[in-house]
This record gives structure tokens, C-alpha cells and sequence, in this order.
């Protein structure tokens, strides 16, 4: 492939990572933002997390399907489209139901985009694959670092409308570059229905589905309402503005250990059985997030220690799972599936919990995912599964 075709591919590939890296790491931020602006109730507050996720994992399936049939640019420029129209949409709307149809939108369009840009690598790097997607990853890191920061400096003058306004204005920029520029051709996995059967018959990809579900459970749940939380303790008499420094610090701090762990995590595996990572990242993710509840009031950065521990558990489980599989691009279908679930349920299980039970009783319910996230982790083994002795 042509340089120049490489280089315009990057240039998406990194863009739509920064963004989707920032727009994730955000959520909770935001939407303590519009609890203010609409009067959202923090059992809307999970609905619009369930929105979002089920959103996302929607594209994800049927994205999938036709960036193989319609190619990387048409489905590239698609994703942008509907991405920019919901962020647009979300930053004007008048009401809860507007903002909540809208969201869910931006959530298509965030699993359009991750679909398109994964297709990229193997296009535009066929020889450098792993070393694009752990430069990818960092790159989405580097967004979940600088957009809480970002964001709580334009609170200080500006609403959270233009936040999103602005980055649907930037997506009609990307639009414009895909259109002009040269571009690889390229094809995402194909998702194969028949093939789901054998594996919703493996123990082994059943196990790794449950925890999937808890994994994502657990992050969705403490990204989203962290912010929300925190701002919920005394902490010493300590000012909103001031909380809303210490949640933007707080984020960015727990966004540099996801980045470090994820870069990390990509050479642990060449040593390291990927059991033995999700069993230890698990019990790590569950202390550490354990022992920060207890000294939440007197030292809430601990709370972004939890980064380190769950950046490797999705990515891994992706891997543990894709080499269980003989049919790659369908074990992706039924994981995000499984994320989708995850993280839709429990944005409003813990959403409903914060209403009933306040936040702390709410925001408590992450210790009950990671637990059950943890148990899951000693029944996986992939040299038990029935599709690697077929």
C-alpha cells in the first residue's frame, strides 16, 4: 500500500481513537453536568448509560456486517455521519427523552467508528498490526487523560452543550478529509450466526461471556458514576468547584495507569498465561476499588489506582476469547454482545440502587461486579474449551 494511503489511515485511525478515548472517559461527567440542566433523576441517569451501551452494541454487530460488504471509506464516513448527528442532537436537546434518543445515537456512532478504525489496521498495516493497535490504544488513553481536564476547564465559563457541539463540528473536518484523500480498502471480520452455536455450547466461551458481563459491568459502572459519587462525600467541607477539580484530576490520574497497564499488558502476554492476568487484575481491581471505599473521605485519588488494574481485563479477555475461536470475527461479535449487556445493565441497576439507596449505596454495587467478575476467572481455561480439542 501506498504511503500516502498509510498515513491519511493513521490519521483517521488515531482521531476516531482520541475521541472515542475522551467521549467514554466523560460520560460521568457530563451527565452529573445535565442531572443539573434537564433535571435528570439518577435512575434516568442509568437509563441514558443503558441507552448508550445499547446503542453501541448494536453497531457493533450490524456495522460489522456492512463495512465487509460496503468498504472502509462508505462505512468510515457513515459512522461519522451518525456520530456527528447524535452529538449535535444530544447538545440540543430541549428535554430528557430528546437527550436520551440522541445519546443512544452517539452510542451507534462511537461502535460504528471503533468497527471502521479496527478494520483500518489490518488494511492500512498488514506487517505491523500489533504494533498499530497498541499505538491505537495508547492514543485512546491519551483522550481518557486530557478530556476530563479539558471539559472542567470549560465549565468554568461554558455549558456541557458545547462540549458536545463542538466535537460534532469537528467530525464534519473528518468528513471532508475522508472524502478527499486517498484511503485503504479494507474489510472487518465477518460475523457468522451458525458459528455462534458451537461456541454458546463451549463452557469455556459461556464463562468468558459471564465475566465479560461483570468486567464491563464494573468499569461502565465506575467511570459513569464516579463523578457523581465523590461529589456526594463531605471531604472536608470541600467547595463543588473544588470536587469538580478532584473528580477531572481523579479521572486523568486513573486514565495515565489504563493507559500504562494496556501498553503494558500488550508484553506481559508474550510471558504471562492469560488466565493468570485476568485472575490477578481481577483480585487487584477488587482490592484496590475494596480499599479505596474505606478511605474514600480522607484520600479519594487511591480511586484511580483502579485504572492499572482494569486496563488489561477487556483486551485480554478479547484475546483469550478470539483464540478460542475458529471464526475470529464472530467470538468479537458475541464478546461485545456480552459487553453490551454488561454495561447496560448495570448503568441501571446502579443508577436505580442511587435513587433507592443514595449514592454511596449505588456506586457500592461495583464492589458486587468485580466480585462475581473475580469468581468467573477461576473456572476459565482455554485448554478446556471444546473448540480447541475439536
Amino acid at each position: 500500500m501506498k504511503k500516502g494511503k498509510s498515513l491519511h489511515a493513521l490519521i483517521i485511525l488515531m482521531f476516531t481513537q482520541f475521541i472515542s478515548g475522551g467521549v467514554t472517559n466523560t460520560k460521568g461527567i457530563v451527565l452529573d453536568q445535565v442531572e443539573n440542566d434537564l433535571g435528570l433523576d439518577m435512575s434516568q441517569f442509568g437509563l441514558v448509560v443503558l441507552i448508550f451501551q445499547l446503542g453501541f452494541t448494536l453497531a457493533s454487530v450490524i456495522i460489522g456486517y456492512y463495512t465487509d460488504k460496503k468498504g472502509l471509506r462508505t462505512m468510515t464516513i457513515i459512522g461519522s455521519i451518525i456520530m456527528g448527528l447524535g452529538f449535535l442532537g444530544t447538545g440540543l436537546a430541549p428535554n430528557i427523552m430528546f437527550f436520551l434518543g440522541f445519546y443512544m445515537i452517539v452510542g451507534f456512532g462511537l461502535g460504528a467508528l471503533g468497527v471502521a478504525s479496527n478494520a483500518i489496521v489490518p488494511a492500512a498495516y498488514p506487517e505491523k498490526q500489533n504494533q498499530m493497535f497498541n499505538l491505537a490504544m495508547g492514543v485512546y488513553g491519551l483522550g481518557m487523560v486530557i478530556f476530563p481536564q479539558v471539559l472542567n476547564f470549560l465549565f468554568q465559563f461554558a455549558s456541557w452543550r458545547y462540549f458536545y457541539i463542538g466535537i460534532a463540528v469537528s467530525l464534519v473536518a473528518v468528513i471532508i478529509y475522508i472524502t478527499s484523500v486517498a484511503f485503504p480498502s479494507g474489510k472487518a471480520e465477518k460475523v457468522d450466526l451458525k458459528a455462534f452455536i458451537p461456541m454458546l455450547k463451549d463452557a469455556q466461551f459461556v464463562f468468558l461471556m459471564i465475566f465479560l458481563v461483570f468486567q464491563v459491568s464494573a468499569e461502565v459502572s465506575f467511570t459513569n458514576f464516579f463523578p457523581v459519587y465523590l461529589k456526594s462525600l463531605d471531604l472536608g467541607g470541600m467547595a463543588s468547584a473544588e470536587k469538580e477539580d478532584l473528580v477531572a484530576a481523579i479521572l486523568s490520574i486513573f486514565s495515565v495507569f489504563f493507559m500504562v497497564g494496556r501498553l503494558a499488558a500488550a508484553y506481559i502476554t508474550k510471558w504471562v498465561n492469560e488466565r493468570v492476568i485476568l485472575i490477578s487484575f481481577s483480585a487487584g481491581a477488587l482490592l484496590m476499588v475494596g480499599i479505596s471505599f474505606l478511605v474514600a473521605e480522607s484520600f479519594p485519588y487511591l480511586f484511580a489506582g483502579a485504572g492499572l488494574f482494569f486496563s488489561a481485563l477487556f483486551p485480554t479477555a478479547t484475546a483469550f476469547g478470539t483464540q478460542m475461536s475458529k471464526t475470529s470475527g464472530s467470538a468479537l461479535g458475541l464478546i461485545y454482545i456480552a459487553a453490551g449487556i454488561g454495561g447496560g445493565i448495570a448503568g441501571y441497576i446502579v443508577g436505580l440502587a442511587s435513587e433507592i439507596f443514595g449514592m454511596a449505596g449505588g456506586f457500592s454495587i461495583v464492589l458486587v461486579f468485580l466480585a462475581l467478575m473475580l469468581l468467573m476467572t477461576f473456572f476459565m481455561n482455554s485448554s478446556k474449551s471444546r473448540q480447541q480439542q475439536a
